[in-house]
């Protein structure tokens, strides 16, 4: 009897211990992993979400959005204060064209005329930035550092690629091309505000 006690609470305080600790969960979308928290400029980000970005039936990125705050709203989101980031990993080899006329399209396609014509020198340096990758192959990351008072500042497997892109209002912006009226795809709008 006493053997079976002693077995219960032991079994008992290990769960209260296993309970105590933090648990690191991630959420993975076709395999890449993405963190539930990283942190940028001294400040600790959260997965707002993650999903894929599709291509009529090709499976082009999966993406990561990380805040301050988590928060289901877009409009909340792109305007809420502190640094976020976009990560992106490749599913299939890409060339920094692809991916500079898709930045271009999308960004077009969710800002307002004026918006375009009052940002058209910062998205020639992002378009140029990103024509400098190159080839760009499967399983690279590209991540995309939302600063305020900084700037965009723009990743390639960790190593920092062309100048910061000064400006908070281009941050939001940029942000619209995944989270704007006409996301480059809807489905991952939906992913990245924590939807499923």
């Amino acid at each position: 009897m006493n053997i079976t006690m002693t077995s219960i609470a032991r079994a008992l305080l290990l769960s209260i211990a296993m309970l105590a600790q933090p648990v690191l969960a991630n959420t993975e979308v076709k395999g890449i992993k993405f963190t539930d928290t990283l942190q940028l400029a001294s400040q600790p980000l959260q997965l707002n979400g993650a999903g894929l970005r599709v291509k009529v039936i090709i499976d082009l990125y999966a993406a990561g959005l990380y805040v301050p705050k988590p928060d289901t709203n877009a409009a909340n989101v792109i305007s809420q204060p502190g640094p976020k980031v976009m990560k992106i990993v490749l599913l299939r080899d890409l060339t920094g064209e692809d991916f500079a006329d898709a930045t271009v399209k999308g960004f077009k396609a969710n800002n307002s005329e004026s918006d375009l014509a009052k940002f058209h020198a910062k998205l020639d340096e992002i378009r140029a930035m990103m024509l400098d990758f190159g080839p760009v192959k499967k399983g690279t990351v590209i991540q995309i550092d939302f600063v305020p008072g900084e700037g965009t500042h723009v990743l390639l497997d960790g190593k920092r690629r062309g100048p910061e892109v000064t400006g908070d209002d281009f941050q939001q912006a940029v942000l619209r091309i995944w989270l704007g009226p006409k996301p480059v795809d809807a489905d991952l709008k939906q992913s990245l505000l924590g939807g499923k």
